[in-house]
């Protein structure tokens, strides 16, 4: 048999360190700008190095070396994004804490991740103090910015601390696969599981997301999504990739001061989820604003409504993106193919869709029986994907049956079509079967906010005694508007199957989300469950 021939290719480390430098080097005069709510400050990509390799140094002062991980509780601004950059180039791990989580939640993922040392916000001190006795392994807080931190103890001051701290010349040389940063999903069906990813995989997703946008030194990139989650989706380190600037709206997410962000900074790009994409339409249509100066948004973390893309579509498209923490978290992005235009009649079929796999995220649906099924627009099944920036366990060894097979089981319901678009219809827990029939509660929730009254809908199954589950929709409605169930079920009417029509109704005044924004159907199958919801219902009549 003849010796494979080798390749003359050099073999370069893949790390963020290269990304950091890259940045410094290229792009020195891109800037980092930080939303204060009314003004903001600005750093360039130059400044940010210099204070990362500062921030390196200050916490090697304080003991930390390779592998030790360190907390940020930070919402997004120039200080998370130097410890996105001090901390994993020095060699050890950024773990961002998602300050939403419960206190009881957030003290668990600080122990178990084994942060030595947290960087808390001075306005998140009290959210810190409360935890402060149940965390067993931190042994330092640094806290950035003035305020009250009485219950955290003995504190340092950040700048105090980059101040003291000649800057760190010598980066060490890091394996590609090592680890650098660590997040832990929400745990909204059990105790959160961390995720660790290595600088070899985010250096794959950053070049990924950077390509999958077009991202390049002309941009802007407007982060309404917090840097606690996933990375911020990546675009922190591909901004400092491709030379485009970084706006931070820090912790001003309320549609007001976001409107007001977005029109002072003049992002060419906006990131966020559906709710934060709702919060600013309807603001910008209050002020009559004009946001065409955006050229792309990108909306994840939950499906996206049609109706609101349509509603963007007067400034800018805003293209549906599909991933999760365990994905880093790009997986899909649905931008229609070749040919099809905003004319085409397909155009918002594929618009509406969650997308095709981005290069580097190998996709199948299987079927309750492990089997892969076809592409063919009709199979449902759930989504298992794999990749380079694919996580192959949880941290600690936890949830094993999460993976099959070398693939990590997403828990989204979807069919997949010939042209590789995928559709997700549902989670796995959240599928209603009626009569034997399945019922997608994703399709309905897309098709209910298409009525000009509804500002955001739910939709979970209940019991039944004869089709074993019936749909109950669960909405909250446009300020000072309503519709009544039988005007409801009448505008879905030849939109979905007849049999997916609900009998029951139930009005909120806000569906309960996530801390990253999703719908959270376990606090509505609670209020239901308890009888805290007032329902509404109508007579189901066979075949409507």
């Amino acid at each position: 048999m003849a010796r494979p021939i080798q390749s003359t290719i050099q073999d370069a480390p893949l790390t963020l360190t290269e990304i950091l430098m890259r940045g410094r080097a290229l792009y020195a005069g891109s800037q980092v700008v930080t939303f204060e709510g009314h003004s903001s400050r600005r750093a360039s990509f130059a400044d940010i190095a210099d204070r990362a390799a500062r921030l390196a140094a200050g916490l090697r002062s304080l003991g930390i070396r390779a592998g030790d991980r360190v907390g940020t509780l930070c919402w997004n601004h120039q200080e998370h994004l130097e410890a996105y950059f001090a901390v994993p180039c020095m060699g050890a791990v950024l773990h961002t804490l998602n300050l939403r989580l419960s206190p009881s939640q957030l003290a668990f993922i600080v122990n178990h991740g084994g942060d030595r040392v947290v960087i808390v916000d001075s306005g998140l001190a009290p959210l810190m103090a409360a935890i402060r006795p149940q965390l067993t392994k931190v042994e330092r807080v640094i806290v950035v910015g003035g305020g009250d931190t009485s219950g955290l103890g003995d504190v340092i001051d950040y700048n105090a601390l980059l101040a003291g701290s000649n800057p760190l010349r010598d980066w060490p040389a890091l394996d590609e696969r090592q680890a650098a940063a660590m997040c832990y999903t929400t745990g909204t069906t059990g105790e959160p599981r961390g995720v660790v990813y290595s600088h070899r995989s985010i250096w794959m997703h950053s070049f990924s997301v950077a390509g999958a946008f077009g991202l390049n030194e002309d941009d802007g990139i407007g982060l309404m999504v917090p840097m606690f989650h996933v990375n911020g989706w990546g675009q922190p380190y591909a901004a400092l990739m491709c030379g485009a600037d970084l706006l931070l709206p820090e912790r001003f997410l309320q549609p007001q001061p976001l409107l007001s962000f977005v029109l002072q900074e003049r992002p060419t790009i906006v990131v966020g989820v559906p709710t934060i994409f709702q919060g600013l339409l309807v603001a910008a249509e209050a002020e009559g604003a004009d946001l065409g100066f955006i050229r792309l948004g990108v909306a994840g973390g939950s499906a996206v409504p049609t109706s609101l893309m349509q509603a963007f579509e007067r400034w800018f498209p805003l293209i549906q993106a599909w991933g999760m923490t365990e994905t880093s978290p790009l997986g899909t992005v649905a931008f229609p193919p070749r040919g099809v235009t905003p004319e085409d009649p397909r155009y918002w079929h594929y618009r509406s869709k969650t997308g095709r796999p981005v290069p580097g995220v190998e996709l199948r649906i299987v079927g309750p029986d492990g089997a892969p099924l076809p592409w063919d627009g009709r199979a449902v099944g759930e989504i298992e994907v794999r990749g380079p920036w694919i996580t192959g366990s949880y941290f600690g060894g936890t949830g094993a049956e999460r993976f099959h097979d070398g693939w990590l089981r997403t828990g989204d319901v979807a069919t997949v079509d010939e042209r590789g678009y995928v559709q997700i219809t549902d989670r796995t827990k959240d599928i209603i079967k009626s009569g034997g029939e399945w019922i997608s509660s994703v399709e309905l929730e897309n098709q209910l906010m298409a009525h000009p009254a509804v500002l955001d809908a739910a939709v979970i199954g209940i019991p039944d005694e004869r089709w074993q589950e019936r749909p109950l929709a669960v909405l909250a409605f446009k300020p000072g508007q309503s519709a009544e169930p039988d005007e409801l079920r009448e505008f879905l009417r030849g939109k979905v199957p007849s049999f997916w029509l609900p009998e029951s109704w139930a009005v909120v005044v806000a569906i309960p989300k996530t801390s990253v924004g999703k719908q959270d159907k376990k606090v509505i199958r609670q209020l239901q469950a308890d009888g805290r919801l007032e329902l509404r219902r109508l007579v189901r009549v066979l075949g409507g």
